[in-house]
C-alpha cells in the first residue's frame, strides 16, 4: 500500500525541477546517491495495509527530518518551503 502511492503524479510539471534545481545542488546530488529505500523495509510492519487511509509517503517524512537537522527552522517552515 505504501509502495503504491510512490507512482503516483502529484503533478504534470514535475520536469521543472529539472530545470530549476542545478545538478550539483547538494539535495539533489544526496537523493541520486542515497536509496532511501531501507525506510520502507524498516517501517513495512508500522502500517496497516488494508484498514485506514493511505500513509504519508514515510521516506518524505524522513526527509523533512533530515531537512530538519540541516536548517534551523521550524516543522512548518520545512513543509512549507518543501513544496
Amino acid at each position: 500500500m505504501i509502495k503504491l502511492q510512490q507512482s503516483i503524479m502529484f503533478s504534470k510539471y514535475g520536469g521543472v525541477y529539472d530545470i530549476v534545481v542545478p545538478q550539483i545542488n547538494i539535495f539533489r546530488r544526496i537523493n541520486c546517491s542515497v536509496n532511501f529505500s531501507f525506510i520502507f523495509e524498516e517501517l513495512k510492519d508500522k502500517y496497516c495495509h488494508d484498514i485506514g487511509r493511505n500513509a504519508v509517503d514515510p521516506i518524505r517524512l524522513f526527509n523533512y527530518l533530515f531537512l530538519n537537522t540541516i536548517h534551523d527552522v521550524t516543522d512548518v517552515d520545512i513543509v512549507e518551503r518543501s513544496k
